[in-house]
């Protein structure tokens, strides 16, 4: 036994110590040991051949075709494939139809790749657990740019999914519990932004729980069909910050068609969605998803007839909606007829201290797609920080703290600007140096110069205003008032 205690650990530090970092090139030869960029293998299915838990791979500047990957790392000692930037993989591997593609691989991290016109997935991983997926571009897939199947406790994390010819920008699909879908951007795809689907008919229970999709920013996409963020049998999970506009198809969808039941016991706060006038409804509750909670939303829609929520009669039950901004159009039935706010309330006892609002009163530029808060929108400092059981998120899309003031505001975006200006006058040019940068709002919170200080005083902008300083990745608050220049 004195032996065993002393032998395992000497195993241990053995099979760490001899974790390895092997080099890709285009230039390489596989041939080689891989073990330095001047030795660097030629391919990237050779390398993934031989890794083991705990090596890692370092990919230089090239264009390559994908690989099938099949070794699996372990919690502490993943498996790492990072990209250099300028890797292009525009050619599936020899297995598949798609680009990178894990297959029964777990822990392993997929970092920095960009993968262009493949057949089917740009990335896929199915059969495994403890994935991660971050800092990858999948543009104009044949169907999907990152497909994952029966993959647990996965991360997926700023990647760029844009243009899948067929379906979807991310596609968490199958029995798979625990996703993390974080700070992603996707845009026009032909269906969905961001869809998950329990799948029930390919095996297991057919539910997605525990899900957290969250800081994505979702745009163009559903010409095809869908929604921003489709969920299909997914449950108990927190959708939040979430940015979606102009998408064609639905907003956010709860609903079940191939799951394995209702898309119940969700918590939707703090996005911002804004449907199209060829749109669907801001939120779609369908199917019999009951006990869904919706507060501290910006819900508008532009179609003359759909608008911000529609639930239907089999999902009323349990459902909770608060303090969200609105269009005057809702839905208690499917979306099959549509009331004002005020019916709805009285119907529904719902949104009792929600209000209707436009978009110009509420953001600092739609027409350039900046949904920040202007200072004086009903947003600001009206949201709350739960709601049955439900918990508002402590940052917002960009990460900063919630609440900046008296109360969380509603929307995926905090409001970080001043609420008053200083009449302190103070002199610039002991504050500042011309080649600041500086953001400058006038008093109703929209941005009307970003440049440095020299920029703006040439030109000639009139302005009282606050202005933004940053400096060394270092944001300073600055008031200043009466800045001209004639």
């Amino acid at each position: 036994m004195f032996k065993c205690k002393v032998l395992l650990p000497a195993l241990f530090l053995f099979y760490y110590v001899n974790a390895e970092t092997y080099y890709v090139s285009n230039s390489g030869s596989n041939s080689n040991n891989g073990l330095s960029q001047l030795n660097a293998f030629k391919t990237l299915q050779y390398v993934s051949n031989l890794v083991n838990a705990g090596d890692s791979v370092i990919v230089l500047a090239g264009t390559y075709a994908g690989f099938y990957h099949t070794t699996s790392g372990t919690a502490l000692q993943r498996i790492i494939f990072k990209a250099q930037p300028g890797v292009i993989i525009n050619s599936p591997n020899a297995t598949t139809s798609d680009g990178i593609n894990l297959e029964g691989a777990s822990y392993v991290t997929i970092d920095g790749f960009e993968v262009d016109g493949v057949p089917r997935a740009g990335i896929r991983s199915v059969i495994n657990e403890g994935v991660i997926i971050t800092n990858n571009k999948c543009d104009q897939n044949g169907v999907w740019g990152i497909l994952t199947g029966f993959s647990e406790n996965i991360i997926i994390e700023n990647n760029e999914c844009s243009r899948s010819v067929q379906q979807h920008g991310i596609y968490f699909s199958n029995s798979a519990d625990n996703p993390i879908i974080r700070n992603n951007i996707c845009w026009g795809n032909s269906d969905c932004g961001i869809h998950m689907n329990g799948d029930v008919s390919l095996g297991g229970d057919g539910i997605i729980s525990n899900a957290l999709v969250e800081k994505n920013i979702i745009y163009n996409n559903g010409v095809g069909g869908g929604s921003g963020i489709n969920c299909d049998g997914v449950q108990n999970s927190i959708i939040q910050n979430n940015l979606l506009y102009n998408n064609h198809a639905s907003g956010i969808s709860l609903y079940m068609i191939d799951g394995g039941a209702p898309a119940s016991g969700n918590v939707i706060v703090n996005n911002t969605i804004l449907q199209p006038n060829d749109g669907r409804w801001a939120l779609n509750v369908s199917d019999g998803s009951i006990n869904n909670k919706v507060f501290n939303n910006i819900f508008y829609s532009s179609h003359t007839f759909r608008g911000s929520i529609s639930v239907d009669a089999a999902s009323m039950s349990g459902f909770k909606s608060n303090n969200n901004i609105l269009t005057n159009r809702m839905s208690n039935d499917g979306g099959n007829s549509n009331m004002t706010l005020a019916q709805w309330q009285q119907q529904t006892y719902a949104d009792s201290s929600s209000v209707i609002a436009v978009p110009a009163a509420l953001f600092v530029n739609v027409s350039a797609n900046n949904y920040h808060l202007l200072v004086n929108s009903v947003a600001v400092n009206a949201g709350r920080s739960s709601y049955y059981n439900g918990s508002a998120p402590l940052t917002d899309l960009e990460n900063n703290p919630r609440p900046q003031g008296n109360a969380i505001d509603i929307g995926a975006y905090e409001f970080m600007g001043t609420t008053a200006i200083s009449n302190t006058v103070l002199q610039p040019q002991n504050v500042f140096t011309e080649n600041d940068k500086v953001i400058i709002y006038d008093l109703s919170g929209k941005i009307i110069f970003r440049g440095t200080l020299k920029d703006f005083y040439q030109s000639k902008i009139k302005a009282f205003a606050y202005i933004i300083v940053t400096s060394d990745g270092k944001k300073m608050e600055k008031e200043i008032s009466g800045i001209k220049q004639e």
